[in-house]
């Protein structure tokens, strides 16, 4: 026989809430409270009102049940159980106390909450009944939320109380009971109406595309996306901040409500950073006459879409949240989130009264405490009224934020809170989001870095008393020559008095470019002790940058070696060759010079990438540099070790901490020798012992990891200073494991704080996941996480980092504007004239004070310890006349592989081979500064604002790139292997045997990376010299093979060699045994 049932639609929200829940294990989604009932209570009243209510309200009796073929159940009214009650789970706690109650009543609670749910089996309504004493009870009523929403469930209550009394007295209550299942096919019907259409066309006129980006930095971005586990936490408002939020709900004809929801909204606009806030605002959905007493789901969440300003005033986003509100509470019924391609509103906001209390003869029900999950989201602000009191309910999905993230970001909104009610009229990028004990701490607790030191001096002035002090101790050693402390004092004084006779003095810069040699040190000290100030030019720079820094410096005298004259760009510069000029030099006494120079006159000049195209000078006083040398020797412990190994260029001011705070207290310098790379520093690392420190980039110190043995590197030095690029715990991971003895420092600073400003130990045995952090500031050193309106932001937000104290740089050379844009006055200090330098990095602060780096706000970049502007490398690819755009991206395609592509729009007119760039960008920029990848589009994306959509250009695919020579595939076995090693390396699908490999993507790191897999694979003592000098597979692999036959050629002659001396012992054997 056919089964009869009474089935309806679901209604729109019954359906987006089933679309919800049906991938959720966790159905979280109920309303459920807890009642006091207070007086004397007669349970077979109770029960004989319960009865009635059950018979009159069909969503309690209403179960789900898909049909054949429906994605979608529908509500099945069951009418067979009309003459029964729901089971009643009764407890009697009246022997426990108070306390234990209230734990019992919690623990109840709780367990009800997360009772599971089966939505084709009745009753879905779960009741409890507790008896506290005689006159005393608990009910706890629970459904789930495709049933009833919090208003619902207050109606449920007082249907239940105005039935007992009803049943108390005799009397019957009125027919005439909207039901659930009408009201939704309503709702249905409506859908296709013709106000329907205006309606939907409200909410398609707006922009939800912010959606997408509305992410708080403190969530967990790997989660289980179809998982929610709500929490919340409640804080009560103090009552001076309640009656000043109504005054201002009263003076600017509002709510109390839209004064918390603006509040809410502008809190999450400063956290999350985005132009544009959309919050979910709670409707009850009853807009028709007659719904306000019924139950059943009718509440939803409407987008409440701000268009938010830093100049905007807390009461012009007062006004406009306060219309907003209104007039989409007109088209409610009309929006559907799946509508706009989304599943749930991320944060919400929702406000109730909470009065609920209903008098029955001698008996009060009153609603004690809720439980009410009737939509998903990410965060949802519930605010409430109760009596006399004003508070809120934090509720957060906890599959994504830690209960001390929601703590602060409660902390966050009291603050905000009381910023608005001291100054409604503030402009909301200046409201308070912090309070006094957290801004104490992030201003002042964190940056409590004081510490004496030799202000009063200048670096020349340490480097003589240390002469003095070690005279004949070795300072400086290049390959087979060295200088003691007294004969490099001896020299470099030479050279000062030398330079101050061509008027070198205090402000006089003085150009050095040498290749690394005795010389760098002596040019260096002997420009400091003239009292000059020193500007490295580097040897291997193309001549158009080298010219550049001669003539912004305005450099008058370049101290160089003869043999690299001709390369320099030396016209009107008086040129000293320190090798064979040295004879004039020479003259000069030995005795140290007499100079004026003061802590605040420049010590040196070092040019980094600029934004503009051309790069820019950094002017560092002497006060930085010894600051920072005086910390350095003591935090390094250098003095214990046996000095340093200088391997980085002079233009790099990551050498500065290897190459002078030896000389500070009389250990020595080891110059490496240039042009071999890596493979040189191993070397020396071999036969080293107990290095005072090696200053070391990330990517270089993996690369290491592959040629040291563990032995090597658990002895070779006693600290790795690692700095210029994200250190990745990938990259200490060996050195953690096989040279646990080690200090291992990751060390931040830009060079305008000089050199480093922040560190971070590695704490021996912790195991490290992603980015290892930056740390805290050095000695007289202050770093603050800012907003963009120089506001501190808290614990876990990230912010802009600003970095103040005695390392700040003057500025730049020749520079004005950028100084002024750079280097701003720092409003958290009380001395005049002190700065703070904005870094243009984004930063955290960690709850124990770290530091962590999260990247960059502009195109500047950090590639393989060399910073990069990337506007400089797309200025100098827009010289190229047959380029018509261009945009440069650092890409980390393949994780632990940074690498520059460049994306080109050629002139239709001018066809032009992408990887002829990089041999025109040769001539104009340095190796590190070319990209490794070309890629040739029509158009660049541009977003709707008309910016380059950085986001959406192509990864450069793994294909050949378009080059001159023709593909020739690899034939011999050892043509194969290194084809199969530069595939790997450079991550192409192709490499031909006649392809250079810098032509394909290949720079020098990457040629360490082949060095070492090659050595491995091929079993030869193959050096990183010969990769460069053979830089195709074709070449190498022949080069290789002739190495292979004259060492099998030299073991055949060694071989016979031995045979022919083994018979002639033998002969002799015979000989004397006659």
């Amino acid at each position: 026989m056919q089964e009869d049932i009474r089935g309806f639609r679901l209604s729109p929200q019954q359906k987006h809430l089933w679309l919800l829940q049906k991938t959720d294990t966790m159905q979280p989604y109920r309303v459920q409270f807890s009642v006091d009932i207070n007086g004397r209570f007669d349970r077979q009243i109770f029960n004989q009102a319960l009865k009635v209510v059950w018979q009159h309200q069909e969503i309690l009796r209403t179960s789900f049940r898909f049909l054949q073929g429906m994605d979608i159940p529908i509500q099945i009214i069951n009418d067979s159980i009309l003459d029964t009650i729901p089971l009643i789970q009764e407890y009697n706690f009246g022997d426990l106390t108070v306390q234990l109650q209230a734990e019992n009543i919690a623990i109840l609670f709780d367990k009800f909450s997360k009772l599971p749910l089966n939505f084709e089996q009745l009753p879905l309504v779960n009741i409890a009944l507790v008896q506290l004493s005689i006159e005393k009870h608990k009910l706890i009523l629970s459904l789930p939320a495709i049933c009833a929403d919090t208003i619902a469930l207050k109606n449920l209550v007082k249907e239940i109380a105005d039935t007992y009394s009803a049943c108390l007295c005799g009397h019957k209550l009125p027919n005439g009971v909207i039901q659930y299942a009408d009201i939704s096919e309503i709702f249905n019907d409506l859908l296709f109406s013709e106000e329907t259409k205006l309606g939907k066309e409200y909410w398609w006129k707006q922009d939800f595309a912010a959606l997408t980006n509305l992410q708080l930095k403190s969530e967990n971005k790997i989660t289980v996306k179809t998982k929610f586990a709500p929490k919340f936490l409640v804080s009560k408002l103090e009552h001076n901040l309640k009656v000043n939020i109504a005054k201002i709900a009263y003076q600017y004809n509002t709510s109390t409500a839209k004064v918390l929801l603006t509040c809410f909204t502008i809190l999450l606009w400063r956290l999350t950073k985005q132009p544009q806030m959309i919050v979910g605002v709670a409707h009850d959905g009853r807009n028709y006459e007659g719904l306000e007493s019924a139950l059943g789901l009718f509440a939803k969440y409407l987008p409440l879409i701000c268009e938010l300003k830093d100049n905007l005033k807390f009461s012009e986003v007062l006004q406009q949240i306060h219309e907003l509100t209104i007039k989409n509470s007109e088209w409610q019924e009309y929006f559907s989130v799946e509508d706009i391609g989304a599943s749930f509103l991320p944060f919400c906001f929702e406000f109730e009264h909470r009065e609920a209390k209903y008098a029955v003869d001698e008996l009060e029900f009153s609603i004690d405490q809720q439980y009410a999950y009737i939509d998903r989201f990410k965060i949802k602000l519930s605010g409430w009224s109760q009596d006399d009191c004003l508070g809120y309910e934090l509720h957060y999905d906890t599959c994504l934020f830690t209960t001390d993230a929601i703590e602060r970001l409660a902390g966050q909104f009291q603050s905000l809170l009381i910023s608005v009610v001291t100054n409604p009229q503030a402009v909301i990028s200046s409201l308070n989001i912090l309070n006094d004990r957290d801004r104490q701490q992030l201003l002042v607790e964190f940056n409590n870095t004081q510490t004496s030191y030799q202000s009063d001096k200048c670096i020349q002035d340490l480097l003589t008393a240390q002469v003095e002090q070690t005279p004949d101790n070795i300072a400086v050693i290049c390959g087979s020559q060295q200088l003691t402390y007294r004969e490099l004092n001896a020299q470099a004084n030479q050279l000062a008095h030398y330079l101050q006779q061509l008027g070198v003095k205090p402000e006089v810069l003085v150009g050095i470019c040498v290749e690394r040699s005795l010389s760098t040190v002596v040019g260096v000290l002997g420009i400091l002790k003239a009292g000059g100030a020193y500007v490295p030019i580097e040897p291997t720079y193309p001549p158009e940058r080298q010219a550049f820094i001669l003539a912004d410096s305005q450099i008058s005298i370049l101290l160089t070696q003869q043999h690299l004259v001709s390369s320099l760009p030396t016209e009107g510069i008086k040129t000293i060759c320190l090798d064979t000029n040295w004879e004039d030099i020479a003259q000069q006494p030995q005795d140290n010079p007499i100079s004026q120079t003061t802590p605040q006159n420049l010590a040196y000049v070092i040019y980094t990438s600029g934004s503009t195209g051309k790069p820019k000078g950094t002017l560092i006083p002497h006060r930085g540099l010894v600051n920072y040398l005086s910390w350095c020797t003591q935090a390094y412990t250098i003095a214990q070790g046996n000095g340093t190994l200088v391997h980085s260029p002079l233009g790099f001011d990551l050498t500065i901490t290897s190459l002078f705070s030896p000389l500070l207290v009389g250990r020595s310098v080891e110059l490496l020798p240039e042009h071999k790379g890596i493979e040189t520093l191993s070397t020396a690392l071999r036969r080293s012992s107990n290095l005072s420190l090696v200053k070391i980039t990330p990517a270089h110190l993996e690369l290491l990891a592959g040629q040291l043995s563990p032995e090597t590197a658990a002895g070779c030095t006693r600290a790795l200073i690692i700095g210029g690029e994200n250190l990745l715990a990938k990259n200490v991971s060996f050195w953690q494991n096989f040279a646990p003895d080690t200090m291992l420092v990751n060390e931040y600073g830009p060079t305008e704080t000089v050199v480093g400003c922040c560190v971070y130990q590695v704490t021996k045995g912790q195991q490290y996941s992603g980015s290892i952090p930056i740390g805290r500031p050095i000695a007289n050193t202050q770093l603050y996480v800012l907003d963009e309106n120089l506001q501190p932001v808290g614990v876990d937000e990230e912010g802009e980092l600003y970095i103040g104290g005695d390392g700040v740089a003057r500025g730049y050379l020749n520079r004005p504007e950028l100084t002024a844009e750079k280097f701003i006055p720092n409003p958290f200090s009380h001395t005049p004239g002190t700065r703070l330098y904005k870094t243009g990095d984004l930063v955290r602060h960690r709850k124990d004070g770290d530091l962590e780096f999260l990247g960059r706000i502009d195109n500047q970049v950090k590639l393989r310890g060399f910073r990069i502007e990337l506007a400089e490398i797309e200025a100098a690819i827009l010289e190229h006349s047959n380029v018509k755009e261009a945009v440069v991206l650092l890409r980390e395609d393949v994780p632990g592989n940074q690498r520059l592509a460049a994306y080109i729009v050629f002139d239709a007119k001018s066809p032009f081979a992408t990887t002829e760039l990089g041999q025109f960008l040769a001539d104009k920029l340095p190796e590190y500064m070319i990209p490794s990848a070309f890629v040739e589009l029509e158009i660049l994306p541009l977003t709707t604002n008309g910016k380059v959509d950085r986001k959406t250009l192509p990864i450069p695919d793994e294909f050949r790139p378009d080059l001159e020579v023709a593909y020739v595939a690899p034939s011999t076995e050892i043509e194969k292997t290194i084809t199969a090693v530069w595939q790997d390396v450079l991550h192409l699908e192709k490499v031909g045997i006649h392809d250079n490999f810098f032509d394909v993507g290949g720079h020098s790191l990457l040629v360490a990376q082949v060095h070492n897999q090659l050595r491995e694979l091929l079993k030869l003592d193959l050096s990183m010299i010969e990769l460069l000098e053979y830089p195709t597979i074709h070449s190498l692999a022949k080069y290789l093979t002739q190495e292979q036959d004259s060492a099998l050629e030299l073991q055949l002659v060694h071989d016979r060699t031995q045979k022919q001396k083994a018979a002639i012992n033998r002969q002799k054997g015979l000989r004397s045994s006659r």
